[in-house]
């Protein structure tokens, strides 16, 4: 009897064809992640950026004159530069305003104190102190700004302060004792004993210098 034959038992496992991988810049594109190359922008040439830091260097000096060209030349010889531009303009107008505002400033002594004795009769007190005070403190012993602030000192009532800037007026001009005895901003103080050392009548007294006078 013939016998037939088995088949194997074994599962027979099919092959499953391969697919080929597509590049990786395909597969980047189909999923629009393509990207463009990025540009590298070097930044401001090196000259220009050389002209800002001068500039910005003699700002730091207050001098304004000085960082006012330096601005000015940037603008002229980078103006497509607009990164340092922008600042350059930003500075132009910050040395204009400082250069405007000391041009309306008195700068001398003679004429810091002559401004003070303007705001003096003005009634501007504060102001006469102020710049009072700025004579003294580049000429300590200005016989007109000790003055100028003892009136101001005794227009305040502050009798003790008034007496100690007046002896110290006097001290360097006596002048200033015999100006002091007619002048009325110092009512208050007569009758005190130092007011009248100070004030005391020589035999010959020399003629009251005008406290608009101002001596440099």
């Amino acid at each position: 009897m013939a016998k037939r034959s088995k088949a194997g038992t074994g599962s027979v496992r099919r092959k499953t064809p391969s697919r080929s991988k597509a590049p990786a810049a395909a597969v980047t594109a189909s999923k629009g992640q393509l990207q463009e190359p990025v540009e590298v922008h070097n930044g401001p040439p090196e000259p220009a950026t050389e002209l800002l830091e001068q500039g910005m260097l003699a700002l730091q000096r207050h001098d304004f004159a000085g960082a006012q060209n330096v601005f000015t030349r940037l603008l002229a010889e980078f103006p497509d530069e607009r990164a340092v531009a922008e600042r350059a303009h930003v500075y132009l107008d910050l040395c204009g305003r400082e250069l405007a505002a000391r041009a309306g400033k008195p700068r001398s002594i003679e004429e810091r104190l002559t401004a003070a004795t303007a705001a003096l009769n003005n009634a501007s007190d504060a102001e006469a102190e102020r710049l009072a005070r700025e004579v003294l403190a580049e000429q300590p012993e200005h016989d007109l700004a000790l003055y100028l602030l003892a009136t101001v000192e005794a227009r305040r009532g502050m009798a003790d302060a008034a007496l100690q800037y007046l002896s110290q007026a006097v001290a360097v001009s006596p002048e200033a004792g015999a100006q002091a005895r007619h002048d009325p901003d110092f009512e208050p103080l007569r009758g005190t004993a130092l007011f009248e050392e100070l004030t005391e009548q020589p035999q010959h007294e020399p003629a009251p210098r005008k406290r608009g006078a101002a001596e440099s």
